[in-house]
């Protein structure tokens, strides 16, 4: 048994450390709070597993003191929330976000903990910072907690029993042994972490050589920061494959047990100047210049053991056009994206023996036909399709032109214009009021790129309008961009039409410029392209907006950050089985639970072969938000008689509404889902389950209360019909007295923000 100051003071003298094949912190507040709560109440709350070793101090993470060492295998989480809220500071050896333990407060009223909110504490007496209390005492906060001196002992009483949790025993198993070398305890930790972070094969790989050099790790991220700051966001797994086909000319990480630590630094620095030799060429030949549209990323590693074996470089630019014709058809198909390994060892042995015209040779077999682009490729939506990366590349290398000043779309040209955006041919309000769906607004054939100013400019006009008016003034311009010139096809009736023909054309030119890189006739005479500044579309439709909240009150929340308009293939045949609005491979935490998808266009996804697979699909922003916060309460031990309290005090201000006043509202919210289903074809069965479970006045209260526009609220925007949103009702001056005034604002913020502006003052009413 260890007491808790004990462990602590251990953490700061050195001797309790992580070992280094430990990942990083990935609890969030929620945890900390269900911790912190359970010891208050004297609930268990698990023991520790340690290895005692005097272990070469390069496997460690932390600042060791020499001898024999204590390392924490379970019990990471627990303990580095303690250190960070009872010390204000996260330990020496932490990795993650210190903000999951900073700032907690203690309600010595209602015995509750809570992360600090200005609007609610800054004046209340009663919340105690925790972090403030332990470190200066409890004397400090005597003058804070004397407004109410009868209640003063009571108080007092209760911060005692806070601070008593340093006396808290934690029971301890220890690992001890000349014979427990890191392979043995890597297993005992994926054991007892069966329902945690598992280690991969990559981490134990890492871990054995971080044995050998210490600094493998700091030098690997490193180089990953370098890459992140010029708009490449890698790995350190993904980096460690391309030194593991360096160093072994194997796929398996487990073919680094025989490699030295001098032999392994060697490789990495050659893989790294590999990358960088084939970063360069991907963004200087096909324009690929950002991370958005970097397709491909494993096949990088099959590209740098080309290079080691070939000597470093590429022997002239007919190679390295060739090359750059099998990454591009390779990441098109998708060929790394199912059983990665497997494919990764096949094409190892096949560029060893038959060099790149092997490599096409295979993926040709692999595929079942030639290699080739068809207009039917163009089908995808979103910038997650596998295809809207080729759309870029065709932009950049092909001399598209802006509509608006008809300049080529390169940077020496536009100089001061260099930011590029996205742009809809057709606008997504005018498509969406003439009843298109979601994937065919986004349609990648809807997409091209134009200079931030030109698109501003253009705005939501219809193609008729300006695209005969980009022709005049720049002839040849729309031609330039793939755009069909028949002006019978500009029409929003003619939407689809339009598609066929664009992706047509599209995949002419794509045939052209790869046949070309193929061929190698006129890699001599290219010039390199300079990168240009591609500018972030703005929220401008409620899904956007509503995916974004949503990535950012999850990430509050403690998940991880997803990849967005992600691109899900079968790993079996490659097929592209989804484009998700949000994708968590590795679960919503690291390594925790199984992959999550966001998949909102659930018709043109293949449901049953994702949930097949393993993946937990979600086709509502609703249901994924009350997911985790019912995952995040469990783990928090939320008692219901918190949420109680809760609920009255915000509540508290309206209790003088009148009845009938109430009773109209609810009348009102039944008419708000009966209309949206017969007027507008919207049938919210979601919200009738809260009408039924809460009422209409609690159902308000909760949808403006979450971080998220409503599932509901974006879909009757994509109809046209914000008029029988909540929000709509909620701001009507007959139902003022019901809400405060926080709430009535984030209704009208709500509607304003999508085109639906208020004419009159709520209050008046």
């Amino acid at each position: 048994m260890a007491k808790l100051s004990v462990l602590l003071d251990q953490i700061d003298s050195g001797t309790l450390l992580l070992p280094e094949f430990q990942r990083g912190y990935v609890w969030n507040r929620d945890q900390v709070r269900g911790l912190m709560r359970s010891l208050y109440q004297g609930f268990p709350v698990g023991g520790l597993l340690l290895w005692e070793t005097d272990v070469d101090p390069g496997s460690v993470r932390g600042e060791t003191s020499g001898g024999v060492r204590l390392l924490l295998l379970d019990g990471q989480q627990r303990i580095t929330s303690l250190y960070g809220v009872i010390r204000g500071r996260p330990p020496v050896f932490f990795e993650g976000d210190a903000g999951a333990f900073t700032g907690l407060h203690f309600n010595v009223e209602r015995e509750v903990f809570e992360f600090y909110a200005p609007m609610r504490m800054r004046d209340d007496p009663t919340w105690i910072d925790v972090t403030r209390l332990f470190t200066e005492g409890i004397a400090p906060l005597v003058p804070r907690l004397n407004v109410e001196p009868e209640k003063l002992g009571l108080y007092l009483e209760r911060l005692s029993k806070l601070t008593g949790i340093l006396n808290r025993n934690f029971h301890e198993e220890k690992i001890t042994g000349r014979d427990m070398t890191v392979d043995v305890v890597v297993e005992i930790f994926n054991r007892v972490n069966s329902g945690g972070t598992e280690l991969s094969k990559g981490d134990l790989a890492l871990a054995k050589l971080c044995a050998q050099w210490p600094e493998a790790r700091q030098a690997m991220r490193a180089e990953l920061r370098r890459w992140k700051k010029a708009g490449f966001s890698f790995s350190l797994e993904w980096l460690l494959r391309n030194a593991t086909a360096v160093a072994t000319g194997r796929a398996p990480f487990a073919a680094l047990d025989g490699v030295s630590a001098e032999t392994f630094q060697k490789a990495l620095r050659s893989s790294v100047d590999y990358i960088d030799r084939f970063l360069n060429a991907v963004a200087g030949r096909l324009g690929l210049d950002h991370d958005r549209v970097l397709m491909g990323r494993y096949a990088f590693p099959v590209v740098s053991r080309f290079l080691h074996l070939n000597g470093g470089t590429f022997r002239d630019a007919a190679e390295r056009d060739l090359v750059l014709f099998w990454y591009v058809h390779a990441a098109l198909r998708g060929r790394y994206t199912g059983s990665t390994e497997t494919m990764l060892a096949h094409d190892y042995e096949v560029l060893e023996r038959d060099g790149v015209e092997g490599l096409l040779s295979s993926l040709e077999r692999w595929r079942g036909s030639a290699l080739d682009v068809q207009p039917h490729d163009f089908e995808g939506a979103t910038t997650g399709s596998r295809f809207y990366p080729l759309l870029y590349m065709l932009t950049r290398v092909n001399g598209s032109r802006d509509l608006g000043t008809g300049l080529e779309l390169r940077a020496e040209l536009l100089g001061r214009l260099a930011s590029l955006q996205l742009h809809h041919i057709f606008p997504k309000a005018v498509l969406y009021r003439h009843g298109y769906e979601r994937s065919q607004v986004n349609a990648i054939a809807n997409f091209c790129f134009l200079t931030q100013e030109t698109n501003l400019a253009i705005g939501k006009r219809l193609p008729a309008e300006y695209l005969a008016e980009a022709e005049e003034k720049h002839p040849g311009v729309l031609a330039s961009q793939w755009i069909p010139t028949d002006p019978a096809l500009w029409s929003p009736d003619r939407y689809l039409d339009f598609l066929a023909a664009r992706r047509e054309l599209l995949a002419e030119a794509a045939r052209s410029f790869l046949a070309e890189l193929s061929s190698g006739a006129a890699s001599a005479t290219v010039t390199e392209l300079r990168p240009v500044h591609v500018v972030a579309d703005d929220p401008d439709d409620a899904r956007t907006a509503q995916v974004k909240a949503l990535v950012d009150e999850l990430t509050r929340m403690g998940c991880v950050e997803p990849e967005l308009d992600s691109g899900i293939a079968d790993p079996v045949t490659g097929r592209e089985l989804a484009v998700a609005e949000a994708f968590w491979p590795h679960g919503l935490q690291p390594g925790q639970g199984k992959p999550v998808v966001l998949e909102l266009d659930p018709d043109v996804a293949d449901l049953a072969r994702l949930e097949e697979l393993g993946y937990e699909v979600f086709t509502s922003v609703d249901a994924l938000l009350g997911y985790v916060r019912r995952r995040n309460e469990a783990m928090a031990g939320t008692t219901a008689g918190e949420q109680a309290v809760d609920t009255s005090s915000a509540s508290s201000n309206r209790g003088s509404a009148d009845v009938s006043t109430r009773d109209a509202f609810e009348r009102a919210m039944r008419a708000v889902y009966e209309r949206a289903r017969d007027e507008a074809g919207y049938n919210a069965t979601y919200f009738l389950g809260m009408l039924a479970e809460y009422g209409g006045l609690a159902t308000a209260r909760k949808l403006l209360r979450t971080p998220t526009v409503s599932d509901g609220f974006a879909a009757l925007w994509e109809r046209g019909r914000l008029d029988l949103t909540v929000e709509a009702l909620v701001i009507q001056p007959e139902f003022a007295e019901l809400f405060d005034d926080e709430e009535i604002e984030v209704a009208r913020r709500r509607l304003e923000q999508f085109g639906y502006p208020p004419s009159f003052d709520v209050k008046a009413g």
